[in-house]
């Protein structure tokens, strides 16, 4: 009995730490739409910088943040141009049963740190310069600076 109890919550750790499944091709392009992408052909965009070699598209990278076995995905876009010299912006979106919902929307690189708040990792978000970087807490509802 003792064998099969570890053996289930052995598999509900394995489980809460496995990745999400990869997004449906509809699932993409609502999480994109989301986070304000537009279609541009088959790539999506969100600043639309023609002037720059340093441009790219929007990419997706799908995570589970919180364990709960749903999705998050990191909507990510490259550019000088708009972003100025983090050359980065990253809206970070969740699936819930109403749709792809923002729970944080920055310029600059996102790195999800041990601290937890509510579940959710919180998010630390550098670039250029010194000096501390910005760090945001989830409130239960999406992500604010931390004090």
């Amino acid at each position: 009995m003792r064998l099969l109890v570890l053996a289930l919550a052995l598999s509900a750790v394995t489980a809460a730490q496995a990745a999400p499944a990869p997004l449906t091709p509809a699932d993409k392009a609502a999480a994109f739409k989301a986070a304000g992408f537009k279609a541009k052909g088959r790539e999506w965009v969100r600043c639309d910088d023609t002037q720059t070699s340093s441009h790219q598209n929007g990419s997706i990278e799908v995570a589970d943040l919180n364990g709960d076995g749903a999705p998050e995905a990191w909507v990510r876009e490259s550019s000088v141009f708009c972003y100025g010299a983090t050359a980065e912006a990253f809206v970070l979106v969740t699936k819930r049963p109403t749709g792809w919902t923002i729970l944080l929307d920055e310029v600059g690189v996102a790195s999800p740190l041990a601290t937890k708040h509510n579940g959710w990792p919180d998010i630390e978000v550098g670039g250029p310069g010194f000096g501390p970087s910005p760090k945001y807490r989830y409130n239960g509802v999406k992500y604010l600076a931390g004090r």
